[in-house]
């Protein structure tokens, strides 16, 4: 199908597009931006006038929960709230049972993803298997079956040599080892931020402690190996300090934050609302702003929407008890834009800049991060598109949610920015 998007706003952090430009799709690709190549007749035309045009967003952390966990949420509904959110590109931990720990769970889930025809799907393959931490995977086959990466999820390895082995091995073979800094004892029975609230409340904490030590095992073993690691969803001040020192090093590292995380405190638990109740936990306001400044500057690279469905057997529970994790996917775009917007990077007159920041957050970076051919617009790119009404706000509920996890610590409010319609390699994929 040939496509014209006509009348748009055209953002592309990667190439440095912002203006009002017309985009020319075939074949999948981009094929002209401004004006047709030559002997162009579009099969069809989208009007985009009020409309931001953007690559399709690309998120570091979806867990789709397939296989092994449906009750919570299908492979169906998913893809479904990933085109609602704009997501068309997602990467999926190992944590799903089976664990993705074999080529052949990889590639089922991949053709499962793939007959959707929906957002493409890049799995990471499980560091160790089972992710018991004490036995490598075969991490030559998984990257053959698909996956783009390797990481323990949330899953903590005790023995040291057995990630400096891991660390070795990949940076041998140029894979990028993903972890979550989180030490394995300390504070790994806590629900909650270690400071005021969970001393009010009588919730068990987890000290920032448990971030900085796990960093600065990592990176010292970075610094031995060589090995390219990407941090995920770091939650801490002092955590940030550490990455902002070893990127002035030049170690090859990069790190994400969870989208909740750039606008929610340990006082959002409120009187405990389990809504609330993520891994890792939401911090102080200190660190929420040091989220915030690290984005600015540089220090945290991209934003991912860390989408974990969870059912309402395991969240309408006290905040103790209830299972961790918010739907994230269809809410990445909106809290990306009022994270930009309050950062003042845009003005009263013109606030597309606010709006390229955000963006580039969410496609650019984080595709560079995982080493994909997404999060841009150039001619000749894959034509994965996000267009979206900046000025729309929108109330969060949870039957407007496609997700089948309706759980977020961000029920009843109001966002601004929705999408009207996501491209998947030129295929309408989603229109409103």
């Amino acid at each position: 199908m040939k496509l014209h998007i006509k009348n748009g706003h055209l953002i592309d952090p990667a190439n440095g597009v912002n203006a009002r430009h017309d985009l020319y799709i075939a074949n999948g690709k981009v094929v002209g931006i401004g004006s047709p190549p030559a002997g162009f007749h579009a099969d069809r035309s989208i009007d985009a006038s009020g409309l931001i045009v953007a690559p399709g967003l690309v998120d570091l952390s979806a867990r789709l929960r397939e296989p092994g966990y449906e009750y919570k949420a299908t492979l169906e509904s998913e893809m479904q709230a990933a085109m609602h959110g704009g997501v068309t590109s997602l990467i999926c931990p190992p944590d799903t049972d089976p664990v993705l720990d074999e080529p052949g769970l990889v590639e089922m889930l991949k053709h499962r993803a793939k007959s959707l025809n929906q957002a493409n799907v890049y799995p990471l393959g499980a560091l160790t298997v089972g992710l018991k931490g004490v036995a490598l995977t075969e991490m030559a086959e998984l990257t053959d079956a698909g996956c783009i990466g390797f990481s323990q999820a949330d899953a903590p390895i005790v023995d040291t040599t057995v990630l400096m082995s891991a660390l070795q091995y990949a940076k041998t073979f140029d894979y990028t080892v993903w972890l979550r800094p989180q030490d394995p004892y300390l504070g790994r029975h806590g629900i909650a931020h270690s400071g005021a609230t969970a001393s009010r409340l009588g919730l068990s904490g987890v000290p920032v402690s448990s971030e900085t030590i796990a960093l600065h095992t990592i990176l010292e073993l970075v610094r031995v190996t060589g090995a390219r690691v990407h941090l995920c969803r770091l939650s801490s001040a002092a955590g940030l300090e550490l990455i902002r020192q070893a990127k002035h090093e030049g170690l090859p590292i990069t790190c994400d934050v969870g989208a909740h995380h750039m606008h929610m405190t340990d006082n959002d638990i409120g009187f405990f609302d389990s809504n609330a109740r993520v891994q890792p936990p939401f911090r102080s306001q200190r660190d929420r702003d040091a989220i915030r400044q690290g984005l600015l500057d540089g220090t945290v690279d991209a934003i991912c929407s860390d989408h974990t469905p969870v059912d309402d057997d395991e969240k309408l529970l006290p905040f103790g008890e209830a299972s961790p994790g918010a739907t994230g996917l269809e809410l990445l775009l909106s809290l990306a834009l009022k994270w930009a917007q309050e950062s003042g990077a845009g003005t009263a007159s013109d606030d597309t800049a606010a709006i390229s920041l955000a963006i580039s957050k969410i496609t650019i970076e984080a595709a560079q991060i995982a080493g994909l051919p997404a999060g841009q617009l150039g001619l000749g790119s894959v034509a994965d598109l996000c267009l979206f009404d900046p000025s729309v706000r929108w109330m969060v509920e949870a039957k407007a949610l496609a997700s089948q996890g309706k759980h977020t610590p961000f029920l009843g409010y109001e966002l601004s920015g929705q999408v009207q319609a996501t491209i998947v390699a030129g295929h309408i994929a989603y229109q409103r």
